[in-house]
């Protein structure tokens, strides 16, 4: 599965930011949640197979791990709908036109005034 659709999911979502702040087994991610362990499994092999999640031996158990390198690509993807448009950019230059106009007349009145 990929990134995007790994993520949908909000139980997924909310198991990767419990795997933000440490590593967790499989048990102790499942006592978090109302839903079956079955369930859990199901939802960390998601995770898992996406990138996103890998589990390590620790002892006699296996933790999860976040891997949070897949997001990035993601998130540069969804980056170039929040960076400006075309329009944007051109308001933003048709701004700093006017500030500058402003000050260009700003200084003329001035300039007058030191003359008068």
């Amino acid at each position: 599965m990929d990134v995007a659709g790994a993520i949908a999911d909000p139980v997924r979502r909310e198991i990767l930011l419990l795997l933000r702040e440490e590593n967790l087994a499989a048990g102790e991610i499942a006592e978090r949640f109302a839903i079956s362990r079955p369930a859990i499994s199901r939802h960390l092999r998601v995770l898992r197979e996406s990138g996103l999640v890998r589990d390590e031996p620790d002892g006699r158990r296996r933790v999860y791990v976040l891997d949070p390198a897949p997001l990035a690509e993601l998130a540069g993807w969804l980056a170039r709908f929040l960076r400006p448009t075309g329009w944007e950019h051109r308001l933003d230059a048709l701004e700093t036109e006017v500030q500058r106009t402003r000050r260009a007349r700003a200084r003329a009145r001035d300039d007058e005034e030191d003359i008068a």
